[in-house]
């Protein structure tokens, strides 16, 4: 917590200096990364991440004004200011502020307020942005709890995650959950099985012998701007309904592909089974999918596709589907490793990972070529896995490294992956360190 500390002295110091007045107290949300367990949460399934050290940290003084004023220690995100009453996020541009305001309006209609105070905020956050590693889900956590804090009410943790996940979707992304559930479950020293409807967290310990190693690409990727994401939501609920109508199921009630298992009542490898019958590998046009559905495509347009999903010509329903049913099936395996703790541990969940980064390659298609060839320079130094994290398509991978080959693997893989291509090592990127979980979030009083 040391560094943690020098970080609350320097933000107090610059907050005084932007704002002329001292913090009353400060919020800290930590990111995250996903150990396994990609794209499955919005269809329902449960996933495996742990927090990391890297957090957002925000410092508050509620005002009387009704103004809220919003500033970054990171000059290259501008101030703003608004009417704590007047809240209006624009989906079409995912600014930093817009996160912050997701969190604060989620409250707030949450409780059903209107006349809300201001608060003066610095934010002050070292997750490398757009690296897959929640950077924009811990704002939305961190003005949550911050909002929650100035009006003196109280929430669970469980409702405050599922408060703020269901806010997000404010700057149009259509994420599951699991961000905002481990941001605020989270427990120094151990991963999290994290469970949805209803939702809940179950420790797993990782294994001793082994560290989880984070590589950013530095490939950028910004999940609200892109349809990249949003397209593979509405794929998996196609997958859903027409898996669903396959089996003489209620299908237009469906959204989730989990919510098909549930209602057949079998086991995930028999869903890849009815997966193989029921969905062609070739993909499917607006026009099949209603042939198989039997609706119209103006019935298809407006109730079923989102307003960002309208101009998709071809929807790969099969490979989404196979993908979601193994990885959820990979997740299970882990965590079972993970309790049984045979010797030859670290080398089996090394391979669930390898699996999990495959099948994000070819079925989900959400790699790109950096990913894999970082991927590939992890696992030729010594990792026993690695994979993609956190949605793909850049951002960073995740690897299981034995603790004993922990300085030549960095050192390898610095060298050849950020320094032969001449990808700035900046600090600011951090771009390939270890990590161990840490704690979820918490509230800081100015003694």
């Amino acid at each position: 917590m040391p560094v943690l500390y020098d970080r609350l002295l320097k933000l107090k110091e610059m907050f005084n200096s932007k704002f002329g007045s001292i913090p009353k107290f400060y919020v800290r949300a930590p990111g995250r990364v996903n150990i396994i367990g990609e794209h499955i949460d919005y269809c329902g399934y449960s996933v495996l991440p742990m927090a990391v050290e890297q957090d957002m940290l925000i410092a508050v003084e509620p005002v009387k004004t009704h103004t809220l004023q919003l500033a970054n220690t990171n000059p290259l995100y501008p101030d703003f200011s608004t009417n704590a009453n007047n809240i209006q996020i624009d989906k079409t541009k995912p600014l930093w502020h817009n996160y912050f305001l997701c969190g604060f309006k989620g409250i707030q209609e949450h409780f059903g307020l209107s006349n809300l105070a201001g608060m003066n905020c610095l934010v002050d956050g070292n997750i490398p942005p757009s690296s897959g590693l929640s950077s924009s889900s811990a704002l939305v956590c961190c003005a949550g709890l911050v909002t929650l804090t100035v009006l003196g009410m109280n929430l669970s943790k469980v409702e405050l995650a599922e408060i703020c996940a269901k806010s997000e979707r404010y700057i149009g992304t259509e994420g599951g959950g699991m961000d905002q559930s481990i941001s605020f479950l989270a427990e120094e020293g151990t991963a999290k099985l994290i469970e949805f409807s209803p939702l809940r967290a179950t420790d797993v310990k990782l294994p001793s012998g082994a560290v989880f190693v984070i590589a950013n690409s530095c490939v950028e990727m910004n999940k609200a701007a892109t349809s990249h994401f949003n397209i593979r939501v509405m794929e998996c609920r196609l997958a859903a309904k027409l898996l669903a109508k396959y089996k003489s199921l209620q299908w237009d009630k469906v959204l989730r592909l989990e919510e098909v298992q549930a209602k057949l009542g079998v086991s995930l490898e028999e869903m890849l089974l009815v997966t193989e019958d029921a969905l062609h590998s070739e993909p499917y046009s607006p026009e099949e999918i209603c042939t198989c559905l039997g609706i119209s495509l103006e019935e298809f347009r407006t109730q079923i596709l989102s307003p960002n999903t309208q101009d998709v010509l071809i929807f790969k329903l099969y490979q989404r589907a196979k993908h979601v049913f193994s990885e959820a099936a990979r997740v299970l395996q882990f965590k079972k490793i993970c309790e049984e703790a045979p010797d030859n541990m670290v080398q089996l969940l090394g391979e669930l990972m390898n699996q999990s980064h495959t099948s994000c390659r070819d079925m989900y298609e959400c790699s790109c070529p950096e990913l894999d060839q970082l991927v590939d320079i992890c696992r030729k130094f010594g990792a026993q896995g690695s994979r993609l994290t956190g949605a793909g398509w850049g951002g960073c991978t995740v690897s299981i490294v034995p603790a004993d080959k922990l300085p030549s693997f960095l050192a390898n893989v610095h060298e050849s992956y950020y320094q032969r291509s001449g990808r700035s090592l900046a600090p600011e990127k951090q771009s390939l360190f270890a990590t161990k979980p840490g704690g979820g979030a918490l509230v800081f009083l100015e003694a």
